[in-house]
């Protein structure tokens, strides 16, 4: 333990002492603070509490509680990860000199677990923080065709990154049967960890149903597992530029790529040549593409079909964002795309430049 944190907590049980009936008490002292003025109580993103700190750098926060809560104490820009309950009567201490896993956390038994969990989330932080400062600077003064193909090399190191961090996310919670492992399991990304997310709400479904941030989390899990691999791609009915109607239903029989594009949108259209050149080479080999475009304008979107040779069925019903499809498959940006097999079940997502290639390589030569 470092000398701060002894003198820290000495000075901290000066303030304890007040009843925490029905809620719960945090008396902290953070060091080497600077021009750090308060501590913020945050729960997810919403806002609690803030206190002042003293010239000592001690802090109160005392609140009513009947469930336990996920919550969040910042200071500056370091972030310390909390669940408190009914009873809890906390003692904390930090360094704003030091990283943000390095605390001392003391009368809550769920927050000292969490602790233990502390340094992966660093180390995830800062491998993040490091491959965004890295593409940065590779992709200065690059053209847009080559930074693509940049975003994308990079994207792949990220996913690998992370998956070290999900299999750690994914141990801890089942090392933790209770709400420190739903804290690890609940900071994972659907993009990346889908999978695992999906599999974890199944196993706590019914438990901790008093939770707003676990009914949350199992409203959001259910939509993500509704869009995820191994379940069928939810059905839908659009229109080609001449006004033919065309269903999902109607590709069953092939792997099929469904593309969500628009005219406008520069990286769809940078990655058309790879779809292109992907559909030249396997479509006679059980592979095609559909085309779901965002667009609004119809001589904008045909112009791009014509421009970008692209030789598959193209549907949109032209209401850009307003689309139903923007609800239906949870669209937030685009180039999305699903790969589905020849029973219209989703086998892969977002598969783009080498990583569609391997995939069709391995799955149909």
């Amino acid at each position: 333990m470092g000398k701060y944190t002894i003198i820290a907590i000495l000075a901290i049980l000066v303030l304890t002492g007040c009843s925490n009936d029905g809620g719960f008490v945090i008396n902290g002292r953070i060091d080497n603070t600077e021009t750090v003025q308060t501590v913020v109580l945050y729960e997810g993103d919403r806002k609690l509490d803030s206190a002042f700190l003293t010239e000592n750098g001690q802090f109160r926060f005392q609140r009513a509680t009947s469930q336990p809560r996920l919550l969040t104490l910042e200071a500056g820009k370091h972030r310390y990860h909390l669940i408190l309950q009914t009873g809890d009567d906390v003692v904390f201490a930090a360094d704003l000199a030091n990283a943000s896993d390095v605390y001392t956390v003391s009368g809550s038994e769920l927050s000292t677990k969490i602790k233990g969990f502390a340094a992966s989330r660093a180390e995830k932080e800062k491998f993040a923080a490091d491959l965004e400062a890295e593409f940065a600077e590779q992709a200065a003064n690059l053209p847009d065709t080559a930074v693509e193909n940049l975003r994308q090399e990079f994207l792949l190191r990220y996913r690998e990154g992370m998956q070290k961090y999900t299999d750690d996310a994914v141990q801890f919670a089942q090392q933790n049967d209770d709400l420190a492992g739903f804290y690890a399991m609940s900071t994972l990304e659907a993009d990346i960890a889908e999978t695992e997310l999906v599999a974890y709400a199944g196993r706590i479904a019914g438990r901790w149903e008093d939770n707003a941030t676990v009914r949350r989390f199992l409203d959001e899990t259910a939509k993500l597992k509704r869009l995820a691999v191994g379940q069928p791609a939810p059905a839908f009915e659009s229109l080609t530029p001449n006004n033919q109607p065309v269903k999902l239903s109607d590709f069953q029989g092939k792997y099929t790529l469904v593309d969500f594009w628009a005219s406008w949108c520069v990286p769809c259209r940078e990655e058309n040549p790879n779809i292109v050149a992907q559909y030249h080479a396997y479509k006679d080999k059980g592979f095609t593409v559909l085309g779901v475009s965002l667009d609004d304008n119809p001589g904008a979107w045909m112009r791009a079909i014509t421009q970008d040779g692209l030789e598959w069925t193209q549907v949109s019903d032209l209401r850009a964002w307003g689309s139903d499809v923007v609800e239906l498959y949870r669209l937030q940006a685009i180039p999305t795309s699903y790969l589905l097999d020849p029973n219209g079940i989703i086998v892969a997502k977002n598969l783009r430049g080498p990583e569609l290639a391997a995939f069709l390589k391995k799955t149909l030569d």
